[in-house]
């Protein structure tokens, strides 16, 4: 006596495998696809270059533009008792071996004794006019904590020293690692023979490339 009830009960039971192992591989496929693309994006990432940061005037701009030159990283602030020296040291600094080699690139903060509290409009109008800074200049950000900047924490894991106070100064060589860093209390003029031997060393390697 025929059992078609049966028959296809054989069906669906035989077909559930198949069906369950076909999703088993479709989900390891799914893992290996996150996988790949997580160690991309850790890998893409690797070093400070690979970052993108806005600039102070509201710009989505990528870090990658100062990749093959020395990148001197600091975060100002406007109104603290290291801003005069500091700016006015930054600017000669940049005045003698930017832009083409060097760069000092500022990221405004005010998580210091809210020192930096104005607007990037205003900060910008401050730090052209009174120091007639000619240096790239960023959005204010967040330097410490768990809402730091991303380009930041990658200072501050690369080197194991957080900024504590403004005008922390991290030295960038042109391959996007991280050199060395200094607190606040460390004058440019202290760190600008590390500066000056980074450059050098991409003034001849351009020459032995000629």
């Amino acid at each position: 006596m025929l059992d078609p009830e049966g028959s296809a009960e054989r069906k669906v039971n035989s077909s559930f495998p198949k069906v369950f192992l076909v999703l088993v591989a479709m989900l390891i496929v799914l893992a290996v696809w996150l996988l790949l693309a997580f160690s991309a994006s850790e890998q893409k990432e690797s070093n400070f270059y690979s970052f993108k940061v806005v600039n102070i005037r509201g710009k989505l701009v990528s870090l990658e533009k100062y990749r093959g030159s020395v990148s001197l990283v600091v975060n100002v602030a406007s109104e603290c008792g290291y801003t005069d020296s500091h700016y006015k040291a930054l600017q000669q600094l940049q005045r003698e071996l930017g832009p083409y080699h060097f760069n000092v690139l500022a990221f405004p903060c005010n998580q210091f004794g809210q020192q930096e509290p104005d607007s990037n409009k205003e900060i910008e109008s401050f730090a052209r006019k009174t120091y007639e800074v000619s240096f790239p200049m960023f959005s204010k950000i967040a330097v410490t904590g768990t809402g730091a900047n991303a380009a930041f924490k990658y200072l501050v894991e690369s080197t194991g020293k957080e900024p504590t106070w403004n005008f922390w100064k991290y030295l960038v060589d042109p391959t996007g690692k991280v050199v060395k860093a200094w607190d606040s209390t460390v004058t440019v003029e202290e760190i600008k023979p590390y500066v000056t031997e980074l450059v050098r060393d991409i003034i001849l390697k351009k020459k032995d490339e000629l």
